[in-house]
């Protein structure tokens, strides 16, 4: 017998209301309100008594479907408890498309109640709770305003986040930076109160093949010296959106358990303007020995990865990933929904893209253009830290990223947004994950488990 208690929601393509096998009475109802299965359309169904006893959802054309669009229904419908029906697609993220959709961030507001989701009968259960909990990792982190996550509580969600998954941790923090090496870490950092750090976290057997995740985490980026206008400062709590997204991408591997042993590198700061500021002309002696020079001191996060890159570089990880919210470039090219990803290895590149696009995660494959490398070029160091012609911004800090990996197997480098300014199926308007669905079924893929 059906609870009455849980609402079907279901899925009607449009056109496709003769095929979906409607009680009379409520085929009458969706005609006479115009509902042929339009995508994103809703449509409650009354009993007999004139209460719901269900929705209609219009699913579209069957043709380029989003796997998530549950989550278009999860953000419009009132609170409670749904059960999918119709052609909904595939099980598993139709479930994470409709809980992602359901995603509110309330840490700041009275907590508003959402709509829940049964699970359908064939979804794996366990990969719905993984991927949902990375990407909402990802989302919180990126929301919560600098004044509540600056590096001092990055540095603590981090040693939460290893509590739970019984990994190994080790920060390097403030003028230890120096004697330690990282440079670059130090510079772009030291003008904060908090102090900027290198967290260190590792996982699994150290006989397994080594995969190193590094994300950019600068808490508030002001720009530095070459301070950012007040409308390019506004959304500046997001600048850590790499690491976030690492962390969460570093969740779903550690779920999975797949036989790897995992490295997460997060070098963390706040790009403040006080008197200990770097200075664009400055020169810094990087972790690799490079000597480089600021250009602008706005184009800060690839100083603290490029310290974080040749840290992992050392031990030759077979594959080495970093994601960063690094170039205003790459929205300019590929706008806020496609992430731009660059690769040492175009095969593998064209492989994590297709696994992106089919999991609503997409990515889209860049290339490392060498014949920008000249751009580079410093007349009083190694390199400079942004490039000479105004073009290809987000081409040219792959290619300064490039320098300081050497030894890795293959490196992925993802130009990510970490921000929805319109939902989408299973993003709501504000912090949203990018990189971890797409990124994790390659690891998967490639390693097993």
């Amino acid at each position: 017998m059906a609870n009455p208690s849980i609402m079907p929601l279901k899925f009607v393509a449009e056109g496709g209301l003769d095929a979906a096998e409607l009680e009379p009475r409520h085929a009458a109802w969706a005609a006479s309100h115009g509902f042929v299965g339009q995508r994103g359309r809703l449509l409650a169904l009354p009993d007999a008594k004139g209460d719901i006893s269900g929705w209609l959802f219009g699913a579209g054309p069957g043709e380029g479907r989003s796997p998530f669009l549950a989550g278009l229904a999860a953000a419009a419908l009132p609170e409670g408890v749904y059960a999918l029906a119709g052609e909904y697609g595939d099980p598993t993220l139709s479930a994470i498309g409709f809980r992602l959709g359901a995603y509110r961030f309330d840490r700041y507001r009275e907590a508003r109640a959402t709509a829940t989701l049964m699970l359908p009968d064939a979804a794996d259960a366990a990969e719905v709770e993984r991927q949902v909990e990375a990407a909402a990792l990802a989302r919180d982190l990126i929301n919560t305003p600098a004044n509540d996550l600056g590096p001092d509580a990055l540095e603590q969600v981090a040693r939460d986040f290893v509590r739970r998954h019984g990994m190994d941790i080790r920060v390097i923090a403030g003028d230890d930076l120096l004697s330690a090496n990282f440079p670059m870490i130090h510079a772009v950092g030291r003008a904060s109160s908090q102090a900027p750090r290198l967290i260190d976290l590792a996982w699994g057997n150290p006989e397994h093949p080594k995969v190193t995740l590094v994300g950019k985490g600068v808490t508030f980026d002001t720009g530095g010296l070459d301070i950012k206008s007040a409308a390019g400062m506004l959304m500046m709590k997001k600048d850590m959106g790499g690491a976030a997204n690492i962390l969460g991408l570093a969740h779903a591997i550690v779920s999975a358990g797949p036989p790897i042993r995992l490295r997460v590198l997060l070098p963390v700061v706040e790009n403040a303007i006080a008197s200990a500021s770097f200075r664009p002309g400055d020169v810094l002696r990087s972790r690799s020995g490079l000597g480089v020079e600021i250009g602008n001191t706005d184009a800060e996060g690839r100083l603290i990865l490029a310290d974080a890159l040749a840290l992992a570089d050392e031990e030759a990880p077979d594959l080495l990933i970093d994601m960063a919210t690094l170039t205003g470039a790459a929205r300019v090219a590929l706008g806020p929904e496609l992430p731009a990803l660059y690769s040492t290895d175009a095969a593998l590149a064209a492989q994590t893209a297709t696994l992106g696009a089919s999991v609503e995660d997409p990515l889209w494959p860049m290339p490392l253009w060498t014949a920008y490398e000249g751009q580079l070029s410093s007349k009083i160091a190694d390199i400079n830290n942004t490039g000479t012609g105004g073009y290809a911004g987000s081409v040219i800090a792959a290619l300064f990223l490039k320098r300081f990996v050497k030894k890795a197997g293959t490196w992925l480098h993802l130009d990510i947004f970490g921000w929805a300014p319109e939902a989408r199926p299973g993003r709501p308007v504000g912090a949203t994950d990018q990189g971890i669905r797409a990124l994790y079924g390659l690891i998967r893929q490639r390693y097993g488990k």
